[in-house]
This record gives structure tokens, C-alpha cells and sequence, in this order.
């Protein structure tokens, strides 16, 4: 829903004409805003709008005739204009995206991997993080109020950053206590190594930090993927750092679905295509040895080979129809059901295998049955392709597998979470793809026929994993 009911007033300063209308056409089928779309050619005329504040958004570009998008940048914070400005360029330049983001910019977007929703989602940042900075500006003087009510983590940190003070948001997001976080550093959360020792060198060399993308990790052991932000402040008590972690997990999540969404879409069509292909000249096969068996004089040895190739027209035919049952949506018919008890029913069917493998298994329901609109006896087949694969990947004896069900207003989430070996990072993006395994002897289609069925229920998928510690799979459900 958009957070302005009055039109949204964008500016595009832009001297190349073609790209103004190839901007302009994108903005046009946004259909969330009420969009008034401006175009400006002239980097003074630019400058002369901006310090009239007429506008809520300029899209710049980087090239300006002899002056650049920078140019524009510094003369916004030199005004201390808080309107959003997002730089637009024709080439990915990872340095000018960088100085870009340091400088102020709200956004980087090249021009050639320009979509509606890309800019969609650019707009509704952008909107939200002007809103969110104008309310913190307007009301710095009820500095309390706004620390302790913003829905995002707010903290006051010393030179090592560690924690001093943080509002509520803080301990939610981390899962810690006051006295408990005032125990630890931002460093201590960040779980990925890389992204720590990034952070401690941008800290050593600029003495701040800005949206930097992190993963810190709860008290729970969850990873949320988080932008970071640590401004150096001085006053009468000495040097510190006011702080914001601004969780974006949904955001990657939802992303990380559609990017998901789309490859199988293009995987679907191609394997429909293929299909379609292979059945024409299979079925003139079929056909010729079928008349053949009928008209066959030659003796035992003809007969042979012609079952031969039976069998294989008939083997390919059921492969094909394989394929085409794991990349087109399910038809299904839906009836209430609790989670809990489809569960259940999943558990038993591997009970035995969970058994053998000495596999320790802790379930935790919501104390309230979580009602869907489901197909039972498939939901369960997707939900026993997970659990097995969960009880193959962990080891015997030593082996953990958490079963999960919460309960939420809108939606029910279901949790399947092992200590196994893990998938490997390359791997996660193509792990619901048909034919793709790391088994030996797997076929690869049983995870790609659980999405299959997941997304027929309006199901959420997301996966995480971290070699030699184990793999989450996390479900969300509508809720009736």
C-alpha cells in the first residue's frame, strides 16, 4: 500500500531523451503510486528544482554533459535535502556505486536492468526511508520517543562498539536483553567472517559505517540479514556511535522466491517444449513397431528387438511425463486441514526410517490447531520428501532433526530443521530444479514435485544451510 495518498512528484535528470522515455515508460506501469513523471535536461535547471523541494524522488543520471550525478549528489548535501535521490547509469561501476552510496544516494540502478518492479520496489524504499528520516529529523528533540518507538533496531554503541543502550526493536531482532547485549559487540553477532572483518576494516580507515548488508545471528541461532548503519557522534561525555540495523530478511527472502519463481518458469517451458519435440517422433515409433509386432514373421531374434525398442518408447514416455508433472501446477482439491495432524501423518510414514538412523527428533506445535486450505495426502508426500532428506543428510546416532509448527494472524510457518552436512551455497539456488541431485543414486525429482505442491498450496519456501552444521527449511502457509 502506498504510503502517500497524494500523487508521488518523481523528476528525471536526464540529457539523453531516448532514456528519459524509457524510464518514464517503466515508471507509467507502476500501478501501486499515483505517479507524476518530470523530465529535466539541465544540471543548473536541476539544481534550481531541487532547492525548491517540488519534488519527492529525482532519478539522476551519472552522465550530465560536463557535469555528473556526483556534482548533483554533493549540492544535495550541501542544501541538506532529504529527498531520496536514486543514480541511474548506463554501466555497472562498482567504485561509482560505492561513492554514490557513501555520498547519500538512496539507490544505485543501472539502465539496462531496468524493470517496472525493480522500480516499484526502488520507489517504496525510497519513500519509506524518507518518511522514516524526516520523522527522525522532525522530531530530534523527542529523541527518546522516537529511540524507543522505531520499528527498527536503534542503539547507542562506545568507540569498540559495543552495546551501551538500544530500544526494543534491538532486543526483538537480536533475541537478547539489555544486560546481555550490553555484554557484546556488533562484531560478536555477525556470523559471517568475511562480513566481520569488511566491517572492521571500513571501521579502522573511515571511523563510520553506512548500509553495509550484514548477517548477524540471534539468540536463537537464526541469521537475519540485516543493513547497518554506526554514525560517529561527540558530546559533552565523549566520543560513541548512534546505530540502526535495519532488518531486510523478508525483503532477500521474498527476492530470493521470485528469482526462484522465475528460473522455474523458464525451466517449465523449456521441458514443455522438449516434450512436445520428442513425443511427435516417439510417437511414430511406437506406432511403426506396434505394426511391425503385428506383421512380424522373422522369428524369435526380430521379436526381441522389437520388444527391446518397446520397452524404451514406453520408458522415455514415462520420463517425459515425469518431467512435465514436476513443472506445471498441480490441480488439486482443497479442504481445511490442521497442519499439526498432516504432520503427524508425515512422521509416521518415516517414523521407521527415523528409527533405524538413530535420529534424536524434537517436534514443537503451536498449542492451537493451524488451519489451511490443503490436499492432506499430498502436502504430506511433500512434507516426508523433506523430513527424509533431513534424516539422509544427518548422522546416525549424533543425528538432530526439529520439527516445528508456529502459529501466527495470517499465516502458519512451518519448521523442518537437521544438523546434517548441509548444501553447499552453489547448490541452494538450484535445489528444487527437476533432475538436479548430490545423490548418487537419486533422481532429483522429489524436491522439485514438494515445490510443486508447496506452491499450489500459496506456499513460501526458504532454505538455509551451512556446511557441516545442517539445513533449515522454512514454510509458510496461508491461514484460514
Amino acid at each position: 500500500m502506498s504510503l502517500f495518498k497524494t500523487p508521488v512528484k518523481i523528476l528525471i535528470i536526464d540529457d539523453d531523451e531516448d532514456d528519459f522515455f524509457i524510464t518514464s515508460e517503466y515508471l507509467k506501469q507502476i500501478q501501486e503510486y499515483q505517479l507524476q513523471i518530470d523530465w529535466c535536461y539541465k544540471f543548473n535547471e536541476a539544481l534550481q528544482l531541487l532547492k525548491e523541494r517540488k519534488y519527492n524522488i529525482f532519478f539522476v543520471d551519472y552522465r550530465l554533459g560536463a557535469r555528473t550525478g556526483l556534482d548533483f549528489l554533493k549540492e544535495a548535501v550541501r542544501l541538506d535535502v532529504e529527498e531520496p535521490i536514486i543514480l541511474l547509469t548506463g554501466k555497472g561501476n562498482k567504485d561509482v556505486d560505492i561513492e554514490a552510496m557513501q555520498m547519500g544516494a538512496t539507490d544505485y540502478l543501472i539502465k539496462t536492468e531496468l524493470t517496472t518492479d525493480k522500480l516499484e520496489r526502488c520507489i517504496r524504499y525510497s519513500l519509506e526511508r524518507m518518511a522514516y528520516l524526516k520523522a527522525l529529523r522532525a522530531n530530534e528533540k523527542k529523541y527518546r520517543s522516537i529511540f524507543e518507538l522505531s520499528k527498527d533496531a536503534v542503539f547507542i554503541a562506545d568507540k569498540n562498539l559495543r552495546f551501551v543502550d538500544m530500544n526494543r526493536a534491538t532486543n526483538v531482532l537480536l533475541g537478547y536483553e539489555k544486560k546481555e547485549l550490553q555484554e557484546r559487540t556488533v562484531y560478536d553477532l555477525i556470523s559471517d567472517s568475511t562480513d566481520k572483518s569488511l566491517l572492521e576494516k571500513i571501521m579502522y580507515e573511515e571511523g563510520e559505517v553506512s548500509d553495509l548488508e550484514v548477517e548477524v545471528q540471534n539468540n536463537a541461532g537464526d541469521k537475519k540479514t540485516c543493513i547497518l548503519t554506526a554514525t560517529a557522534t561527540i558530546d559533552e561525555s565523549g566520543a560513541y556511535y548512534q546505530g540502526l540495523l535495519h532488518d531486510i530478511t523478508n525483503l532477500k527472502r521474498a527476492e530470493k522466491a521470485n528469482l526462484l519463481i522465475e528460473k522455474l518458469g523458464a525451466t517449465g517451458r523449456l521441458v514443455r517444449t522438449l516434450a512436445h519435440e520428442v513425443r511427435n517422433p516417439l510417437n511414430n515409433i511406437n506406432m511403426s513397431v506396434e505394426q511391425l509386432l503385428q506383421t512380424n514373421e522373422g522369428g524369435d531374434e526380430s521379436q526381441l528387438f522389437l520388444d527391446i525398442v518397446q520397452r524404451n518408447s514406453k520408458r522415455i514416455g514415462d520420463i517425459i511425463t515425469e518431467l512435465l508433472d514436476t513443472s506445471r501446477p498441480t490441480d488439486l482439491v482443497f479442504e481445511i486441514c490442521s497442519l499439526q495432524a498432516i504432520m503427524d501423518d508425515s512422521i509416521a510414514e518415516a517414523l521407521d526410517r527415523i528409527t533405524l538412523q538413530h535420529v534424536n527428533m524434537q517436534i514443537k506445535y503451536a498449542n492451537e490447531p493451524c488451519d489451511i486450505m490443503a490436499n492432506k495426502e499430498k502436502l504430506k508426500i511433500a512434507f516426508l520428501n523433506i523430513i527424509i532428506n533431513a534424516v539422509e543428510a544427518v548422522p546416525s546416532i549424533t543425528g538432530e532433526l526439529t520439527i516445528g509448527i508456529d502459529r501466527m494472524k495470517d499465516f502458519h510457518v512451518v519448521t523442518i530443521k537437521d544438523n546434517g552436512c548441509g548444501i553447499p551455497e552453489e547448490n541452494i539456488s538450484r535445489l528444487f530444479e527437476p533432475y538436479f541431485t548430490s545423490k548418487r543414486n537419486g533422481m532429483g525429482l522429489g524436491l522439485a514435485a514438494t515445490l510443486n505442491i508447496l506452491q499450489s498450496h500459496k506456499a513460501n519456501v526458504d532454505v538455509t544451510s551451512t556446511v557441516g552444521q545442517g539445513t533449515t527449511f522454512t514454510i509458510s502457509f496461508p491461514a484460514v
